[in-house]
C-alpha cells in the first residue's frame, strides 16, 4: 500500500518559514505577533506548527539582535562618545 498524499494550502505561517531577513525591527515583531497569534488561536497541523515556531525562533533572535545594537549606542551617546553606528 502507498501513502495517500492530501493536497494542502498553504497558509500565512507556512509561507514565512522560509522567509528572508525582516528588513527592521517593527516588521519582524509584527510578524511574529501574526505567528504567535496563529499558533494560539488555530489548530496547525504539526509540520506547520514546527514551521511557525522555527520561524518565531528566527524572529525573535533577530529582535533581540536588533534591540541589543541600539542598547548599545544609547550607552555610547551617553558616554557623550558619538561613533557611526553599524545597524540597519
Amino acid at each position: 500500500m502507498g501513502k495517500a498524499t492530501i493536497p494542502t494550502e498553504q497558509t500565512p505561517s507556512a509561507q514565512t518559514a522560509g522567509a528572508a531577513e525582516p528588513s527592521n525591527y517593527e516588521q519582524a515583531l509584527t510578524e511574529l505577533e501574526t505567528l504567535v497569534s496563529a499558533m494560539e488561536n488555530a489548530q496547525l497541523p504539526l509540520d506547520e506548527l514546527l514551521n511557525s515556531y522555527r520561524r518565531g525562533a528566527q524572529l525573535l533572535q533577530f529582535c533581540r539582535a536588533r534591540l541589543q545594537d541600539v542598547e548599545q549606542q544609547v550607552k555610547l551617546l551617553e558616554r557623550g562618545e558619538l561613533e557611526p553606528w553599524s545597524g540597519k
